[in-house]
């Protein structure tokens, strides 16, 4: 069985403004792709860290049956929030450590909702390092925001 890995990124243009989400899925045998998949979108009105979320959201809401899967991501709110914050922040009633509501909590917990069907591994990198996977998320992100950017002329 090859396996599964999912490269996800969000842009904005503006914080809030125009923005887009981006997953790359890959099926790997060994050093040998088997199979890919591009996945984009994006909102008139959003923010970086909504877009973030929506390309790991959207990746794994893509898989049609229980998978085992890494997700790279560029974010430390991504990974951080998945794998520190969530735990504490359900446990309080969706408040942070500061008795603050958790921003973006409907998507933290489609985020949550959505991880529950598969055995999913969080890894970060480096964004706009270099990293091809990471580079071509970035770039279905931005493919994913065009049509919500004002026009030009």
């Amino acid at each position: 069985m090859p396996d599964l890995f999912a490269y996800t990124d969000g842009a904005c243009s503006g914080n809030p403004g125009p923005g887009g989400w981006g997953a790359l899925l890959i099926a790997r045998d060994g050093d040998m792709v088997v199979k890919e998949r591009e996945l984009c979108g994006g909102e008139a009105h959003t923010t970086n860290n909504r877009m973030e979320l929506l390309g790991a959201i959207n990746a794994l809401e893509s898989l049609t049956k229980s998978s085992t899967i890494t997700i790279i991501t560029d974010s430390a709110y991504v990974k951080d929030g998945i794998s520190s914050w969530l735990f504490g922040w359900k446990k309080k009633g969706w408040k942070t450590a500061a008795g603050k509501p958790v921003k973006n909590e409907d998507l933290w917990k489609r985020l949550d909702d959505a991880r529950t069907r598969h055995r999913v591994t969080w890894e970060w990198v480096k964004g706009h390092a270099g990293h091809p996977e990471n580079e071509r998320a970035d770039e279905l992100a931005r493919r994913g925001m065009e049509p919500f950017k004002p026009s030009k002329g």
